[in-house]
């Protein structure tokens, strides 16, 4: 049986992608040292490492990886060991061509960067299957082995492929999907336009087409590739369990990434881990921060790891900013305090060459143990040595999000009544909410279980079925408050739309109906008016019908002058509000801030602006995060009847605490 995450690291993971084969033997044995001044514990090796593994076809060669793992060992340093197939070596592609992924015009994907390659080629998974299963039989005992970090990233450059083989995999999987051709043309709606279909290989794929595709065969096509790469993953995954069926098992997810169902993967995940890059010129980081509530939502609120993030600055954007010192710290802490028990980077040592080497790292290229990168690095790792106790706490939280993937691919299919719409951005817009007033917050699917919350914001949930509409009216009528914002309920997972007037599943439980869409001009905006105060709206104005709700707040201008902007209805033992249009973060801070008041839902503190705050509680006790997002001090009122432990410097707390500008404290209680 599988091994716990806890089990296996028992402490906060800290570490880094380590690649020893772009370095001499003579740099080992300095890393290692370095990695053991650091406190580090956990790094993952052979992450790009085929072509080093396998130089041609059957031929094997381990003694640097031998050697590696015998020193991280030999230093108290544990592997997260890679499978090595995320970048196909060059002889692969030339033996057997097969293998490179096609892209839409039908031109084949060549050798010379990474991911190439066809997740439907059967060559391809066939070179995998050898070679997972020559390095697991080989490692299957190593006790610097703790974990295993399968492929890397799956679908960052490469989520669509358009070959043959990927299209004769793609015809099987719809007809396994439909059984019979009629089915299909039931559910692709194919007496538009003449798209009816006779037989299964009469289907292509929605490419290169002279005007709009089918929504409902593109819907399908992006549910095809999400299946296709994920079952390359549990090829390895099988592969691993079979020989090592104590492993623990991850691959790292990505930040807003949107070709993949991570809600689908996490259930073959036995540890969620993610990569994020945060950009300083974002500011406090607080979307990284959704995404970290996202990825420990993911496995039902079981801690996750941030598999990659950087010391100082990256090597991709336009402008790649540094982060300021303190900085690196800071963020690091937010992943802890938001259900993170790992905070690892990319990478241990900055690369000499390759597309990668402006890229920060652990150790950077001066190779100076005091340079300020280094420095920040050793004194995180010594202090998470500190938190063992907080390894597997849980976050507990009141409220939720709805967040699901494919009504991510559908709303923002083209043909829609506003096409610059953004799923994410209103996702956002809602969190910051949460994020600002320091409530926290799970991100749930659809079908969840939702009776642990007593509020739940479903944005912009386009794509409904009947299941999960009845779902939300058995909540609601329960006893909770549910907020619907506008273009939800309005087709179903076909992308067919719902009759009966919008949001037809959803129209007994908000009390209204919506007669029709009034998208606004990009630099178009109205007004609502909520207890006697003005504030702006933008994007969007639904035309709402009341049956049975009650007008909480009205549109001020325009021909939909005093009609209904944001409304409220009493449904069983709940609440049901619904918010037809695109509102101020003003107003969304009233309203919410009322709902808080009226619900109960309460921070863990009241600080000044700009200081997160999150807690996570185990057996151990609660542990209280305080992370300062500001450049100067800040004074922050404790619970005056408490006493707690400050657990970075194991002093006693009363009262108050003072913060220096972008410091932490964690207290324990």
């Amino acid at each position: 049986m599988v091994k716990s995450i806890q089990e296996v690291m028992p402490h906060i993971a800290f570490g880094g992608d380590y690649n020893p084969e772009q370095w001499s033997e003579e740099v080992w044995l300095q890393d290692a040292k370095l990695m053991r001044e650091a406190g580090v514990n956990l790094v993952s090796v052979a992450i790009f490492s085929w072509s080093v593994i396998e130089r041609e076809e059957g031929k094997f060669d381990f003694t640097w990886l031998d050697k590696v793992l015998e020193i991280l060992h030999k230093h108290g340093i544990s592997v997260a060991l890679a499978t090595a197939s995320a970048s196909p070596p060059a002889w692969l592609s030339k033996k057997y061509p097969e293998v490179l992924a096609v892209k839409e015009n039908g031109v084949c994907y060549q050798v010379g960067s990474r991911q190439h390659y066809s997740p439907n080629s059967k060559r391809f998974l066939e070179a995998v299957s050898t070679l997972v299963t020559e390095i697991a039989t080989r490692y299957k005992n190593h006790p610097a082995v703790k974990l295993w970090h399968i492929n890397n990233e799956y679908g960052c450059h490469l989520a669509e492929c358009y070959s043959q083989e990927s299209l004769d995999t793609f015809r099987s999987w719809l007809k396994t999907k439909y059984q019979t051709i009629e089915r299909l043309n039931q559910k692709w709606g194919t007496a538009f336009w003449s798209q009816r279909y006779n037989e299964w290989d009469e289907i292509q794929f929605p490419a290169n087409l002279p005007t709009f595709y089918n929504p409902s065969q593109m819907l399908d096509y992006k549910r095809f590739m999400n299946d296709s790469i994920l079952k390359l993953y549990l090829l390895e995954k099988d592969i691993l369990r079979e020989i090592t069926p104590d492993i623990p098992v991850f691959t790292n997810f990505m930040y807003e990434f949107k070709p993949l169902n991570y809600f689908e993967w996490a259930k073959e995940l036995d540890l969620v881990t993610w990569d994020s890059y945060p950009d300083p010129r974002e500011g406090i980081p607080y979307s990284h921060a959704m995404h970290h509530d996202l990825m420990r939502s993911l496995k039902g609120g079981s801690p996750f790891y941030l598999m990659e993030q950087v010391t100082s600055h990256v090597n991709w954007r336009d402008i790649n900013l540094t982060k300021k010192p303190g900085e690196m710290r800071l963020w690091s802490y937010s992943t802890i305090a938001r259900g993170g028990d790992g905070v690892m980077y990319f990478q241990w040592r900055q690369g000499r060459a390759g597309a990668e080497k402006f890229h920060g790292a652990m150790v950077p290229h001066s190779n100076d143990p005091n340079s300020r990168a280094y420095k920040e690095v050793k004194q995180l790792g010594n202090e998470l040595k500190k938190l063992d106790k907080i390894v597997g706490a849980k976050t507990n939280a009141k409220a939720a999000i709805i967040f699901d993937w494919e009504n991510w691919w559908a709303v923002e299919l083209e043909g829609k009544p506003h096409n610059k719409l953004s799923y994410l951005d209103q996702v956002y817009q809602y969190y910051e909410v949460f994020y600002k007033q320091n409530i926290a917050v799970d991100f749930v699917r659809p079908d969840s279980s939702l009776e642990k919350y007593d509020m739940v914001v479903a944005p912009m949930l386009y794509m409904l079925n009947e299941s999960a509409s009845s779902h939300l009216k058995n909540y609601t009528a329960g006893g909770g408050t549910l907020i619907v914002s506008f273009f939800s309920g309005i087709a179903d997972e076909q992308d067919h739309i719902h009759l009966g007037g919008y949001p037809a599943p959803l129209r007994k439980l908000l009390g209204l109906t919506v007669e029709e869409f009034a998208p606004m001009a990009e630099n178009e905006t109205n007004e609502i008016v909520a207890n006697g105060q003005r504030m702006k709206v933008d994007l969007w104005a639904d035309i709402i019908t009341l049956e049975g709700a009650k007008a909480i707040a009205h549109f001020t201008q325009n021909w939909y002058k005093g009609r209904p902007a944001v409304t409220s209805h009493r449904y069983g033992k709940g609440c049901a509000l619904y918010i037809g249009t695109n509102p101020s973060a003003n107003y969304l801070m009233e309203l919410f801030s009322g709902l808080f008041h009226q619900l109960d839902i309460t921070a863990p503190l009241q600080t000044p602006q700009k200081v997160e705050v999150a807690e996570r509680v185990n057996d151990n006790g609660h542990f209280l995060f305080i992370l300062n997002h500001n450049e100067d001090p800040v004074t922050i009122t404790l619970d005056q009847e408490k006493v707690y432990e400050n657990c970075l410097n194991n002093k006693e707390v009363r009262k108050e605490i003072i913060l220096e500008g972008r410091d932490v404290a964690i207290l324990s209680y």
